[in-house]
């Protein structure tokens, strides 16, 4: 299934996409993806979407599929190229922040660049919805505990994250964690969401080119990680990491500005596509 959360003329809804139709059940209850994700009835409610309305996808508004997870935790330096890239050497345990639930926005939405800092960056990155949380999870057991993939954009306000040994401030700017548009269910897509294409572009340039094969800890073994030390529940969003060729390691250093567009996108999932304003 691919799965999104919409408005369409100020109605909300959850759309299903089969190839290029579209399909539309409308209602509250059937647009909760946290519910549906949380209580096990995520295909219920694909069925629901799926024999719904046949919609133009042009004419639908994209919200962030998930908008209440009990956690977003995210992955630094995840890629060996991006890793290198920043000069922080490779990790032999997974550099983990969070993200928290103000800053998410959905697909077409502008990412804002904050009148007290010009060094917006993007970070293209894959992320894992918990449909099942646990302790001790066994890494062999660790993909059955996903409901699905997305595409995400880990904006980050650089001073302000480089500010302090911890990064909590520059990646939690409101309006910068861009999500979506579709959550693909595991079956869509190989074991882990692996290898799979996964690019970055500015303004149709390409910024990250990537696969992502290429991570360092893998959707299953973060998975295990950190249910070693924490519960992971239904819901949590495990947001996995950029490829190289961020701003912020090029020479010039490149920012992104208003009137830019972002694109990330990951083969099998989608494109995620934001226009860039001043706040």
């Amino acid at each position: 299934m691919r799965l999104a959360r919409v408005t369409k003329d100020g109605k909300i809804g959850l759309a299903a996409k089969s190839g290029d139709r579209v399909t539309i059940a409308y209602g509250a209850d059937v647009a909760d993806v946290d519910a549906h994700v949380a209580n096990g009835t995520l295909a219920d409610a694909g069925a629901r979407a799926a024999a719904g309305e046949a919609v133009d996808e042009a004419a639908l508004t994209f919200l962030a599929p998930v908008v209440r997870p009990s956690k977003i935790i995210c992955l630094g330096l995840n890629y060996r190229d991006h890793a290198e890239e920043s000069g922080l050497g490779i990790p032999d345990f997974p550099v983990l922040f969070a993200r928290f639930t103000s800053s998410l926005i959905g697909h077409g939405a502008p990412i804002v660049l904050p009148k007290i800092s010009d060094q917006l960056d993007w970070e293209a990155e894959l992320v894992a919805v918990l449909g099942k949380g646990g302790k001790n999870i066994a890494r062999d057991e660790a993909l059955g505990h996903v409901a699905g993939y997305s595409a995400f954009n880990d904006a980050s306000i650089r001073d302000y994250q480089l500010r302090t040994p911890q990064w909590t401030a520059g990646k939690n700017f409101d309006d910068t964690g861009a999500f979506g548009p579709w959550l693909v269910t595991p079956d869509e897509l190989p074991a882990g969401a692996a290898g799979l294409k996964i690019e970055c572009r500015v303004n149709g340039a390409v910024m990250q080119s990537s696969n992502t094969g290429n991570l360092i800890f893998d959707v299953a073994g973060t998975i295990a990680l950190l249910s070693s030390f924490m519960t992971l529940e239904a819901g949590d969003l495990l947001v996995m990491g950029t490829p190289g060729g961020v701003g912020v390691a090029r020479s010039p250093q490149v920012w992104m500005k208003a009137g830019d567009v972002c694109e990330v996108e990951i083969e099998g999932i989608g494109l995620l596509s934001n226009p860039i304003v001043a706040e």
